[in-house]
């Protein structure tokens, strides 16, 4: 069982004075691994997205600027990535607590959070 969220980022070098790097920015991904469905953390699309700190872009900038430790530029929410078993725990975990999402289905709370965003048939983890 495989869920990852990835996010485009931008970050960019620092050189001290004299020094000087080329390219001096950067395009690369950044993948976070999803928490098991119904375990703590596996919340992290509702905490996060929509009203959360993603939808906050300067805040979650300066977050993984922290946590990576490099100047960062821009970073994007791109795509919640799960394969099927993942999808199958992800949908029944949100099923068993329609009320906590304030929703009518289970379909409305992946569009609510996810919106197209969400890719199914994620192979082996990518590092």
């Amino acid at each position: 069982m495989n869920g990852r969220y990835r996010f485009a980022l931008t970050f960019r070098v620092d050189t001290p004075m004299g020094l000087h790097v080329d390219p001096e920015r950067f395009e690369t991904s950044f993948v976070k691994d999803a928490d098991r469905p119904g375990s703590d953390g596996w919340l992290f699309f509702r905490d996060t997205f929509w009203r959360g700190e993603v939808n906050d872009p300067e805040d979650f900038r300066d977050r993984c600027e922290e946590v990576l430790d490099v100047p960062v530029e821009n970073v994007e929410f791109r795509a919640f990535e799960v394969d099927e078993e993942y999808l199958a725990a992800f949908r029944e975990e949100i099923a068993n607590d329609l009320d906590e999402f304030k929703a009518d289905s289970v379909d409305e709370v992946v569009n609510k959070y996810l919106g197209s965003r969400l890719e199914v048939g994620l192979g082996g983890p990518e590092r």
